[in-house]
Formats: C-alpha cells, structure tokens, sequence
C-alpha cells in the first residue's frame, strides 16, 4: 500500500548494506544482511547496526543546532540551511533535512528487528548469548527511535515497524516516548544475566560487558525520564548508569570513525576557516559567555568573518577538530547535568547546585551564587547545559521542553523558531 512504501524502501535499504567484518572491528564497515546460519553473520549485523548508526549524523546535527540558534550552516550548494530551517517561509516535508535523517534511523531499527529475529531462532547461540544481542539491539533501536522523535515531536512518529504490511500508527509524543521507556526496560532486563559474545567498536570502550551496556541502557533511560518530567525515574536511572559527579566530563559512548578503506569520516569536521561551506557558532554563543569559560574554545575565532543573506559569525564550531573525531551518543557531563534537573524539579536544591557547581569549576567558573529557587535554578541547568552540550543536539529540545522557544535569537526580523518538523511527506501519505 502507498502508505507503506516509504518504510518499506528504508528497511530493505537497510537489508542490502555492504561488506563485511569479523573479529575486534577496525572499521565499522556495514554488512550484507543475508542468512543468519551462523554466529559470524549474527555479529556482522550488529556491526551493520552499529555502522548504520552514522549515517547523515551531520544533516541530524545541523538541523537541531540551527534550529537551537547554535550554530549556522553556510553552505555554497544547499541554501534552505540559511532559509528554511532559519525559520523562512515554511518547512519542507519532502527535503533533505528530514528525510534523510528520518530515513538513516529507521534502516538502523529495521537492522535490529532483523538482529532479534536472526538471534532469537539461532539454535547454535545460548540463551544468556541471545539475551546479549537482545539487550544491546533493542538499547540502540530505543536511541535511534528517539532521535527521530526529537525532530518530529508532537507530529509523533512510529514506534512499531517490525511488520511490513502491518506498520503501527504514529503515535504522539507522550506515547511514544512511553513506548521508548518500555524499550530500554526491556534491554535492560535481557542484559541483565546475559553474556555479550559480538564485536563492538571503541566506541563502547569499557562498556563492552553486560554490565557496561546495563549501565549505558540506563544513561539512555535517564535521559528519556527527564523528558518526561519522571524526575524520581530520572534519579533512579542514574543510579544504575555510568553517572559519576566527580568523574571525567567525556566518559561515555561515542560513535567512531577512521579512514580506513571503506569506513567512514566524521561528516560533522570542517577545517578551521573554511570557505564555501562553513559550520559557525551562532554568535549569541560568544556574547553571551561568561569570561574564563572555557567552553569558549567550542566556537574557535575565524581569521575573517563570514556573512551570508543577513547572517554573520567569526567563530568556527570547533568541537570535532579531525575527520576521525568521535562524536558523542551520551557522556558524563550530560549525566552531572541530568541528575542537576531531576534534583531541582525535585525541590533538593543544595544536591543541585552541588552538580552545577561541579560543571562551573570544571569549566574555569566560580561556584554559583545566584537565587535559590526552582526557576532561577532551571535557568541556571539550562545554561550550563547550552554550553557544556553545545552542538550536540540538545539545547533546541532542552528550550522547547521548557516553553522557552522564544527566548532564542533571531537576527533576521523575519525569521521564526520552528517548534518540530514535519512529518515526511510520503511517511504521512
């Protein structure tokens, strides 16, 4: 049927991604997704998931951040980063900043519904080995479904897309973050007493036991309990994750690449002062730091300043500083800042400036010394969280949950902040 087909096109897309691998994985090369006879070719589609995880990060980024008054996006072929999603005329349901991204995370859900199936009748893997596979799949399919969340939101998106003939409907937001909890709960009971037996990346440094994957599951989980406002969920969640308030900001699980043959690079990397195509910190960014924060290395000064249809920065983004830079799934800082929101909606507030204040000095800040109320303190999280997350992803969702959209800027009178995106025109059809 019509309605169907533009599904049905991502998830055999993602049945036909390429070569493969076996063994400690130096690329992360995708492959073929053809019969699951043995445990090898069981462990080659997790490593296509994994892979699948990458694709158009860059359009995802970008959308987010521009729309969060994060960054620009000049670029010398594709305008609409300047016009359209700068809040111009209309968004397009049927253009590459939705349909890519929308398209790149459901092959990858797809790829874990055929890693369930495949592990789940393979006689030659033992349950503690199934529930591994099981526990780590349904882990990435819930992340992968909530980024596609993020840029539809209220307009919803499908949560159940295992059968073909038979997609579930598009489910509001409520519903289906609640479908996403359910998600991670489950991957959280199958690798509890499983046994991981496949080959992860490094980016999973660490992390690579059951117990390390438990304890990503419940970063996951923490961070889909806050925007749900289940503020005790959110704590609890923590607890069992990786969250350490006195830990390194940058531990966590991040997607990697290389240059090896047939890998890929990290497409968010553009050369400091580049020209023609162009990724800079929006410059609220840096009139509105406090000085010493060293957070400001994050928008590197350009030799010049570029301008394009009304808009002007001389600050570069500067956070992936090589084409091999990891980018981050979830970190610690993310966590500290977590655990800061939850215990302020929670009215325990020395907890909470005790977390911000950890994020403060460990940027080169004095400790807080502001009101001591819920809504100075919300200010507060939100402002750390605008500069410790910068370009990841976050502050354009972070404001919306907090009715603050039109708080960010607008330098061109004419533009507006989108609230989500639509839904993909042939999705919705």
């Amino acid at each position: 049927m019509k309605q169907y087909k533009f599904l049905q096109t991502i998830f055999l897309t993602g049945a036909l991604l390429a070569a493969c691998q076996k063994g400690e994985i130096p690329n992360l090369n995708t492959p073929v997704a053809g019969s699951t006879d043995s445990k090898e070719e069981i462990d080659n589609l997790v490593t296509g998931l994994e892979s699948s995880m990458r694709f158009t990060l860059n359009t995802y980024f970008d959308a987010v951040s521009i729309l969060g008054r994060e960054i620009y996006r000049f670029s010398s072929s594709e305008p609409r980063y300047v016009t359209e999603l700068m809040g111009q005329g209309e968004l397009n349901n049927n253009t590459f900043y939705i349909t890519n991204p929308w398209t790149s995370r459901y092959r990858a859900v797809r790829q874990g519904n055929t890693i369930l199936d495949a592990a789940a009748n393979a006689s030659f893997l033992t349950e503690e080995q199934k529930k591994g596979y099981s526990g780590f799949v349904k882990t990435i399919m819930a992340h992968q479904l909530l980024m596609n969340l993020t840029l539809t939101h209220s307009n919803g998106i499908r949560t159940d897309v295992k059968n073909l003939s038979q997609l579930g409907p598009i489910k509001p937001a409520a519903e289906a973050l609640a479908d996403i909890a359910a998600l991670l709960d489950e991957g959280k009971a199958d690798l509890t007493g499983s046994a991981i037996d496949f080959p992860l990346s490094d980016g999973f440094a660490n992390f690579k036991t059951p117990a390390g994957l438990l304890r990503f599951n419940r970063a996951l989980a923490a961070r889909v309990a806050v925007y749900r406002q289940q503020w005790a969920a959110a704590l609890t969640a923590l607890n069992e994750s990786f969250f350490d308030l006195n830990g390194p900001f940058s531990t966590g699980i991040y997607h990697v690449f290389s240059n090896a043959s047939g890998d890929q690079l990290n497409n968010l990397f553009l050369p400091r002062n580049n020209t023609g195509e162009s990724r800079l910190a929006h410059p609220s960014y840096a009139t509105d730091i406090t000085a010493g924060d060293d957070r400001i290395g994050k928008a590197a000064l350009r030799t010049d300043a570029v301008t394009l249809n009304g808009l002007t920065s001389n600050r570069d983004v500067w956070i992936y500083t090589t084409n091999t830079s990891p980018i981050a799934i979830i970190r610690n800082e993310e966590l500290i800042l977590i655990y800061a929101e939850a215990k302020i909606n929670l009215n325990q507030f020395p907890d909470a400036v005790v977390a911000i204040n950890r994020i403060r000095t460990g940027h080169n800040l004095p400790v807080y010394v502001g009101a001591i109320s819920q809504a100075a303190l919300i200010t507060e999280m939100l402002r750390q969280r605008r500069y410790s997350l910068f370009a990841e992803g976050h502050r354009w969702v972070d404001m919306r949950r907090y009715g603050r959209l039109a708080e960010l800027p607008n330098t061109r009178p004419n533009d507006k902040v989108w609230e989500n995106f639509p839904i993909p025109l042939t999705e919705s059809n």
